[in-house]
């Protein structure tokens, strides 16, 4: 796929909100949220708006402020109105503690916080001892939006200035801050929405993975504002009876979510009938789809779940199945403009339907993690961006996923795949969902143990399980411990807390 020649003097900002503009959709709905709503020209109008306060309190280009807010139509407007002033903004995980936040602020050197009231004592604990932070701007936006100007000129950015960061979801160790340059949202759009998904203006948006992360912050802003379709947003917590009102209430055509929430969804008495439903087309990613959730949805609705995969470092899918394409367990093909190899532990190109660490090449890479060199040179190796994620590619090109490199386990010296037994186990008609590690038994070797959750009133045994499994997958593959646990420790994406699992 041919990519736009994005000219050398860019800013993200005056690209997605002021090409809606020139394209006529001044009128158009782009944002609903819980309050209420706004048309690009309007949004256009708030965004000048915010970039101007924070003009106005002394902040200067790559100056970087951190927000920390609850999904909103103030969200885009902080984070736009922040990088069309030149200034950068830092999206934070709404789900985090006081020590993360405070690690985010230190390390980053945030001039200014825009902060959710109902957030803001997770960070008054600490607010006097950061030597950087000046400025704490609370929401709502409108009191100030109201005093600033309406009218400000894009700044003198270009496609290769750092434009936001992105802090990793920190499933392990501290969060390393990812830094992303000015053309990666547009390219991604182009790349994915466009390329894959086919969005377009007449579509209504509605993602259950929140902004702050870059799966969320593709669905909700730079794919929507790119094409000039209406996004529909929500402050609460995802779960199937939020999710469900949205979707008969706004009537969104794609919906974007996680492998737990489609299971939750699909396993709750509330599930919309077909009719009350405008769905086109359904996207996954943050884990594994396991196949048996992918059919059963489109069994309940008609629509197929892409499922596919991205990063933090890539911004966004770069791996995923197509309409009218879909192999359940697979995670599709190359998205075109991406390059993907699978190499061994000595870098070397593994033999066609071997496991490999997946590698990829792309537009849209980050260009490294701030302060952590030793990290980013381990990750970002010159074109090509390490996943840390097992893949094998089978005889028709389809990629079918093996785990994290460090989830992976060896048993009697042949590589198992968690995500492998765990989609066993959640294909039992009472296990809502499953999580795998490896244990030591008592000869020191390791084997698969899983952490089990049934789906409400449904009951399972452990033997009956087991032998389940032993009927869908190699024997030595089969969990020799399951421990029902009442949920799984998850990040804010969704991805399961191994490690977690393995302190216990």
């Amino acid at each position: 796929m041919t990519l736009p020649q994005l000219p050398r003097e860019y800013n993200a900002a005056e690209d997605l909100v002021g090409g809606n503009l020139r394209a006529g959709r001044r009128d158009k709905i782009a944002y609903v949220d819980d309050s209420g709503q706004c048309t690009f020209g309007e949004l256009a109008e708030r965004v000048n708006r915010f970039g101007n306060h924070l003009l106005s309190l002394g902040l200067q280009m790559e100056d970087r402020v951190l927000i920390a807010m609850y999904d909103s139509i103030d969200w885009p407007v902080a984070f736009l109105g922040a990088i069309r002033a030149g200034i950068v903004p830092i999206a934070a995980n709404t789900l985090l503690t006081p020590k993360d936040y405070e690690y985010m602020l230190a390390d980053s050197r945030a001039k200014a916080l825009v902060v959710s009231p109902a957030l803001l004592a997770q960070f008054e604990p600490f607010l006097g001892r950061l030597r950087f932070l000046r400025h704490v701007i609370r929401t709502p936006l409108a009191p100030l939006l109201e005093k600033a100007s309406p009218e400000l000129e894009a700044a003198p950015t270009t496609r290769d200035d750092p434009c936001f960061w992105l802090y990793s979801s920190g499933s392990t160790g501290m969060p390393k801050g990812t830094v992303h340059v000015q053309s990666s949202m547009r390219y991604t759009a182009e790349l994915y929405a466009k390329g894959v998904l086919g969005m377009n203006e007449r579509d209504v948006v509605f993602s259950a993975a929140k902004l702050f992360f870059a799966y969320g912050l593709g669905n909700s802003l730079s794919f929507p504002l790119t094409v000039g379709a209406t996004t529909v947003l929500m402050a609460e917590r995802p779960t199937p009876e939020s999710v469900f009102k949205r979707m008969v209430e706004r009537r969104p055509t794609l919906f974007f979510g996680v492998p737990t929430l489609y299971a939750a969804m699909l396993a709750s008495p509330g599930f919309p009938a077909r009719e009350q439903l405008a769905l086109r087309l359904c996207v996954s990613a943050g884990e594994a789809l396991p196949p048996h959730i992918g059919e059963r949805f489109r069994e309940r609705t008609g629509v197929e779940i892409l499922d596919g995969i991205g990063s933090t470092e890539m911004l966004h899918i770069f791996l995923s199945n197509r309409p009218g394409d879909v192999r359940y367990g697979t995670t599709g093909k190359p998205v075109p403009g991406y390059e993907l190899k699978l190499v061994d532990e000595e870098g070397n190109t593994v033999k066609p339907g071997e496991l490999g660490e997946l590698l990829i090449k792309g537009p849209t890479a980050a260009n490294l993690y701030w302060n952590n060199r030793e990290k980013s040179r381990s990750t970002f190796l010159g074109e090509w961006t390490r996943s840390g994620d097992k893949y094998l590619q089978d005889a028709d090109g389809y990629y079918v996923y093996g785990g994290r490199t460090d989830d992976m386990l060896k048993v009697s010296g042949i590589w198992v795949s968690p995500a492998e037994v765990e989609a066993a186990l959640a294909a039992h008609e009472a296990v809502l969902e499953a999580a795998v590690i490896g244990k030591e038994d008592e000869q020191k070797l390791v084997k698969p143990k899983a952490f089990v959750v049934l789906k409400p009133g449904r009951e399972a045994t452990v033997e009956e399980l087991q032998a389940f499994v032993k009927s869908r997958l190699a024997p030595y593959k089969y969990p020799r411990w399951i421990e029902f646990v009442p949920e799984l420790p998850k990040t804010a994406t969704g991805k399961i807390q191994r490690f977690k699992l393995r302190q216990n």
